[in-house]
């Protein structure tokens, strides 16, 4: 990928599709974590994330064919596909195995580390050049989610912290399967074919981490549950990743990443309606620093400067 093609979709603005897009993501993102945590009764959690891929990939298969996309046609992609699945997988056995340790709404919350990663990662690889209100607005919407799932809290053991930095890691993959795409060819290829890579990579993997984990499931999930898996497979593995990945090629990568921090607000409410836990003044706050942040982040004052040492 050329400087000129980093830049433009670099400084590329959010178009309102493109916002209401993201804001269904994340909806779907905030419930997703809910959907896992009701599932874990009766099928343990790298067997949960190896079921999510086996059933996303034929999703994928035909929307693609559909398309007309050429899986198999040779474009340069193969390598770093790889690199992309292979950290695909692997992101998602460090963030089932810390969910393991530490409590889901701590996770919740170093998970969405990743857009600082994709921030700072941008500012290297891409030359997207955030200003101070940018940055500012970044931290803003991270103090608004801690707040809003209650962090720091009380009783913090060392298990606890393993498993933090866990999710921190998973976080970072996230992060840099993003920046894969965007400064590699994988920017070319269809989202189907790019997302593909990732997610039949992400199947030996995570097969191997149940296999060493000795996890098996002992008995028939309630169809709660194969409700519950089929939503985490079609719908969000295998067309609301696809339409990230779609619009990660399309847009800034900092710019999107920002939007991520309002997944886990959609996923107190959500626990509010079904979890029934309680929602408390300082999400409203939490709220209000939420979108404030994503007002400087997603203002249209960020300059991109290419490197002019760099090859057009």
């Amino acid at each position: 990928m050329s400087s000129k093609q980093a830049a433009l979709s670099a400084g590329r603005a959010l178009t309102p599709g493109a916002i209401a897009l993201m804001l269904m993501l994340c909806v779907s993102w905030g419930f997703n974590q809910i959907a896992v945590k009701l599932v874990l009764p009766d099928v343990p959690p790298m067997l949960q994330a190896l079921i999510r891929s086996v059933g996303a990939l034929p999703v994928l298969f035909a929307i693609g064919w559909f398309r007309g996309v050429k899986f198999f046609e040779r474009d340069g992609t193969l390598w770093p596909g790889l690199s992309a699945g292979v950290i695909f997988g692997i992101e998602f056995v460090l963030i089932y195995r810390g969910l393991l340790l530490t409590s889901a709404s701590r996770a919740v919350v170093f998970l969405y580390t990743a857009p600082f990663f994709v921030a700072l990662g941008s500012y290297v690889f891409l030359r997207e050049r955030l200003r101070a209100p940018q940055w500012g607005g970044l931290a803003l919407s991270f103090a608004g989610v801690a707040l809003a799932i209650g962090v720091p809290q009380a009783n913090v053991d060392a298990k606890v912290l393993l498993g933090d930095l866990l999710i921190v890691a998973g976080g970072a993959l996230w992060a840099a399967t993003t920046l894969i795409v965007k400064t590699t060819r994988l920017i070319k290829a269809p989202a189907e074919k790019g997302l593909g890579y990732q997610v039949a990579l992400s199947i030996p993997i995570l097969a191997l981490a149940a296999g060493v984990s000795g996890e098996t499931i002992s008995h028939v999930p309630t169809p709660l549950s194969l409700s519950l898996l089929a939503y985490q497979s079609f719908w969000v593995v295998g067309l609301t990743f696809l339409l990230w990945f779609a619009l990660v090629k399309t847009y800034s990568a900092s710019k999107l990443s920002a939007f991520t921090f309002v997944t886990p607000l959609f996923g107190v409410v959500a626990s509010y309606f079904i979890m029934h836990d309680t929602l408390t003044v300082a999400f409203g706050l939490a709220a209000l620093l939420v979108i404030a942040g994503l007002y400087l982040v997603n203002k249209p004052d960020t300059k991109v400067v290419p490197d002019p040492n760099l090859p057009a």
